[in-house]
């Protein structure tokens, strides 16, 4: 039996799906601005396959008290402790945008210490060494709202209560200074293989950019393009968490 009822299994942690006797565990980082409930509807679209985390940056939902991080340095450091009691199982990691990022530096990290994962997924991001140089983070909260406006992905209604903004605008500008700020140091490629996501309209990155993560790792590589912009996950949950599924369980068992 398949539980998706979110349990926090540390501060830093969601498990939406727990599934006895499952082999794979996928990681969800999710974007900037975004939290970890933004992978619930994929942790249920997966189904019983595996179990699947989300990390939950600091400065969110059941950790909002906690001072926002503005490094993607921070962000790993803190994704690293939360899944250190995770890491005597096999862990395939998934980010989505600054996500992909934040899981791209874990996978290092993993790697370094001797506990690479079994793949990195990414989604809706150019791959290092790509990086553009941005400057959302020092725009004021009219030019913050553009941003997201242009992306899509955040229903604007919410935000139409000064309260919601207070809570969230600050979240989001932390993120984007974290992403913004970001600059690829070099080192070796990840072991483990790359399997990339990309919407065909996205704005940010491209399916044709997305295909440059390829040079980051020494195993497989492969892209796989879906409809829709940068925030393409909501429209095709069940096609996205089909590939993820294929991919993960394929080098699982």
């Amino acid at each position: 039996m398949v539980s998706h009822t979110a349990r926090v299994t540390s501060k830093g942690i969601q498990q939406f799906s727990s599934s006895p006797g499952a082999e794979a565990v996928l990681v969800c980082f999710p974007h900037a601005g975004g939290a970890a409930s933004y992978y619930r509807p994929l942790s249920t679209a997966l189904g019983t396959d595996m179990d699947v985390l989300a990390v939950q940056y600091p400065g969110r939902q059941n950790r909002r008290t906690e001072p926002l991080a503005r490094t993607v340095d921070q962000l790993v450091d803190d994704s690293v402790e939360a899944l250190e009691p995770w890491t005597n199982r096999p862990l395939s990691l998934f980010g989505h945008s600054m996500g992909a990022v934040v899981a791209y530096e874990v996978a290092r990290r993993l790697t370094a210490a001797g506990s690479p994962p079994v793949t990195l997924v990414v989604s809706g991001r150019r791959a290092p060494g790509d990086e553009q140089r941005g400057e959302v983070h020092l725009r004021d909260d009219a030019g913050l709202l553009t941003e997201i406006r242009r992306l899509g992905g955040t229903d604007l209604r919410v935000l139409e209560s000064p309260d919601m903004r207070a809570l969230f605008l600050p979240v989001l500008r932390a993120d984007y200074q974290a992403v913004e700020t970001y600059r690829h140091t070099q080192g070796p490629q990840l072991s483990c293989p790359v399997l990339a996501l990309a919407g065909e309209s996205d704005p940010v990155a491209s399916p044709a950019e997305m295909r440059h993560w390829a040079a980051w790792t020494s195993a497989g590589f492969d892209v796989l393009a879906f409809s829709g912009g940068h925030f393409y996950l909501a429209e095709n949950s069940a096609a996205v968490a089909s590939a993820v599924r294929d991919h993960v369980i394929a080098l699982t068992r």
